[in-house]
C-alpha cells in the first residue's frame, strides 16, 4: 500500500520533472494553448504562475495571439427602453462570439483598444481600463479641466512599441464662458501614462478642430495618434495631425494631391483608419440631396512614408457601403460595415473594386440596435497585466453607483430573470411529457411484440409518439451573460421550445386516444386485458 508520504514524495518528483523542462520549450507549448487554458495553468503552481504572467511570455503571447474583430454598440434607447452597451467578437473562422464581455458596464463608452486592453468612458468622473479576457480593469479619474461638453471620442488610447508604455491622450475643448464657438476647437492634449502620478497639458502649435477630431476619428500606429483637422489652404481642405507617444510632439502631414470632384454629387467626407497596422484616408463624396448616402467611389489612401509624406492610393470602391466603421473596419482581407439590419464583410481582394451585393457574407442581425451606430476594432486576448499600473496617482474608485445597480437596468435584469424561470418551467414540461412516453411505450410494448393482429396497427400509433418525444436538455447554463445577439436567439429556441410542447401534449393525447380505440376494438373478441384499459362493456356496467 502507497503511503501519503510516498504519494507527496512522487508528486513533488514529477512537478519537479515537468518545471526542469527548457523555458524555451515550456513557452511553445504554452504558447499553443488557448487564453482560457493559460488562465487556468497559472493557478496549477507558482511557477507556471510567474513564468505565464512574466513580462517576456506575455509579449510573445501578443505577437502569435489570434486576431479578432471587436465590434462595439453602445448604450442606447430602442423603443424608448434602454438598451446596454454590448460587444461581439468575430474570430479568424468569422463565427460571432456568444456571451457578453464582461467588462463591459452597461454605460461604457469604448474609446479604444490596445493589446487586450479596453479604453472605457464612463458617465461618472472616471475613466476604465480593463483587460476584457482577464476580467482585470481599474479605474481612473478623468482629467479635471474644462469637462463641459466632454466626450467619449475625444479619448483615445495608445501603445508605443519602444517605450513599452500606455497613454491615455483626451483633446480638451477650449469651452470659454461667453464663448460658445470655442468648444469646437482644442488648444491643448491631455496625456496621462498608465502608473503616473497625473495628467499633462501639452499645447497644440494652433488651436485645431475638435469636430474633426469627432467626425473622421482618431487612430494610433506604431506609437504615433493620428487624426484630421480643417485647414482651408490645404489639399482637400484637411490636414493630417500627428503627435508622438514617446516624445509627446506634433507634427502636421499634407494629405494626397485632391482629385476633381463631381459637380453633381454632395460634399466630400474622410475618416482616419487603420488597415493591417498602416494609417489610411478613406475618403468619398456623398448624395447631393442625402448627406447619409455615399455616393461614387471610395478612395482609400496608404500612407507610406511618414517622414516623406508620401502616400499611395491602395482602393478604389465602387457601390461602397453608406458607413465606414472605425478605426478598423477591414478584418482578415474583408470590409466590415453594418447594412439594413445585418453586420456584414465584403471581399477586398484588388486595387479597384466593385463590390456586389450578390457576395456579401451576413455575420449577424444587429437588431434592434441603430444603424450607423457600431465602432470596429482589431485586437487580441491577452495576458497583460495592470497589476504594476495601480499605484498610479489617479487610480481610485468610482464615487457614484454604476453599472447593473443602477435603477434604470432594474427591468433589463428582471427580464433576464424572467427568461430563466421560463427555461426552468419548459424544462420541467419535457421531462414531464418524456415520462408520459416512457410509460406508453412500456404499456403496450408487449402487444406490439405480439402476433395479435392489432401490433403493426399499435407500432404504428407509438412510432408516432416516440416522434413527438421532447428533446431532455440538461446541459449546464453558464452564469455568463449571453450578448443581446445570443440572447435573442436564446429567447427565440424558447419560444419554439414552449410551441412544441403544446403540439407534444396533443400528439400524445390523440396517441393514447387511438391506442385505447385499437386495444378496446380487439379485446372483446380476443379476451386480452390491458392495465389501465378496460372494454367497452366493462365500461358499461
Amino acid at each position: 500500500m502507497v503511503t501519503e508520504e510516498a504519494k507527496s514524495k512522487k508528486q513533488v518528483s514529477e512537478e519537479c520533472i515537468i518545471n526542469r523542462l527548457p523555458g524555451d520549450l515550456i513557452e511553445r507549448i504554452f504558447l499553443r494553448l488557448p487564453v482560457s487554458t493559460l488562465l487556468s495553468c497559472i493557478g496549477v503552481c507558482k511557477h507556471w504562475h510567474d513564468f505565464i504572467r512574466g513580462p517576456q511570455f506575455v509579449t510573445s503571447h501578443l505577437q502569435d495571439a489570434p486576431r479578432y474583430a471587436f465590434l462595439f454598440f453602445p448604450q442606447g434607447l430602442v423603443s424608448g427602453e434602454p438598451y446596454p452597451s454590448d460587444a461581439i467578437l468575430i474570430d479568424e473562422a468569422w463565427s460571432p462570439s456568444t456571451y457578453a464581455v464582461p467588462v463591459i458596464g452597461p454605460d461604457d463608452l469604448l474609446f479604444g483598444t490596445c493589446n487586450g486592453l479596453l479604453g472605457l468612458y464612463t458617465k461618472t468622473s472616471t475613466i476604465k481600463i480593463a483587460n476584457f479576457t482577464t476580467g482585470e480593469y481599474m479605474h481612473l479619474k478623468k482629467p479635471a479641466k474644462n469637462m463641459r461638453g466632454d466626450h467619449f471620442s475625444f479619448y483615445n488610447f495608445g501603445f508605443h512599441p519602444v517605450t513599452k508604455e500606455y497613454k491615455i491622450t483626451h483633446f480638451l475643448g477650449d469651452y470659454i464662458e461667453g464663448h460658445p464657438s470655442n468648444k469646437h476647437k482644442f488648444s491643448f492634449i491631455q496625456v496621462y501614462t498608465l502608473g503616473d502620478k497625473n495628467w499633462k497639458d501639452i499645447p497644440t502649435p494652433e488651436p485645431l478642430s475638435l469636430n474633426s477630431v469627432r467626425n473622421s476619428g482618431v487612430v494610433n500606429v506604431d506609437g504615433t495618434t493620428y487624426w484630421l483637422t480643417e485647414d482651408k489652404t490645404a489639399s482637400w481642405q484637411h490636414t493630417l495631425m500627428s503627435f508622438d507617444l514617446r516624445e509627446e510632439n506634433f507634427a502636421m502631414i499634407q494629405l494626397p494631391v485632391e482629385r476633381e470632384d463631381d459637380d453633381y454629387f454632395g460634399p466630400r467626407i474622410f475618416w482616419i483608419r487603420d488597415i493591417g497596422g498602416k494609417l489610411c484616408i478613406v475618403t468619398a463624396q456623398t448624395g447631393r440631396y442625402d448627406a447619409r448616402i455615399l455616393v461614387g467611389e471610395l478612395q482609400i489612401w496608404t500612407l507610406d512614408n511618414p517622414v516623406e509624406q508620401s502616400w499611395s492610393q491602395k482602393h478604389n470602391i465602387k457601390n461602397p457601403p453608406n458607413y465606414i466603421p472605425g478605426p478598423h473596419f477591414v478584418h482578415m482581407d474583408r470590409i466590415l460595415a453594418q447594412s439594413f439590419f445585418s453586420v456584414d464583410s465584403f471581399e477586398l481582394i484588388s486595387e479597384n473594386i466593385e463590390i456586389s451585393f450578390s457576395k456579401v457574407a451576413t455575420l449577424f442581425d444587429f437588431r434592434p440596435r441603430k444603424l450607423y451606430n457600431m465602432q470596429s476594432y482589431i485586437c487580441v486576448k491577452s495576458l497583460v497585466c495592470l497589476d504594476v499600473y495601480k499605484k498610479g496617482g489617479i487610480v481610485c474608485r468610482p464615487k457614484q453607483q454604476v453599472g447593473w445597480q443602477l435603477k434604470k437596468w432594474e427591468a433589463w435584469e428582471n427580464e433576464l430573470r424572467e427568461v430563466e424561470n421560463r427555461r426552468r418551467e419548459i424544462q420541467k414540461f419535457e421531462h414531464k411529457f418524456s415520462e408520459v412516453t416512457e410509460k406508453i411505450i412500456k404499456l403496450y410494448q408487449v402487444l406490439v411484440g405480439s402476433s395479435h393482429a392489432i401490433s403493426e396497427r399499435l407500432r404504428t400509433e407509438l412510432d408516432h409518439v416516440l416522434q413527438h418525444k421532447p428533446e431532455i436538455r440538461n446541459q449546464p447554463r453558464f452564469l455568463r451573460r449571453l450578448n443581446w445577439v445570443e440572447r435573442k436567439h436564446d429567447k427565440d429556441e424558447l419560444t419554439l421550445r414552449s410551441n412544441k410542447i403544446n403540439d407534444i401534449m396533443q400528439a400524445i393525447r390523440q396517441a393514447q386516444k387511438n391506442i385505447s380505440s385499437i386495444v378496446r376494438s380487439y379485446m372483446p373478441d380476443q379476451g386480452i386485458s390491458i392495465p389501465g384499459v378496460s372494454s367497452t362493456a366493462d365500461k358499461n356496467q
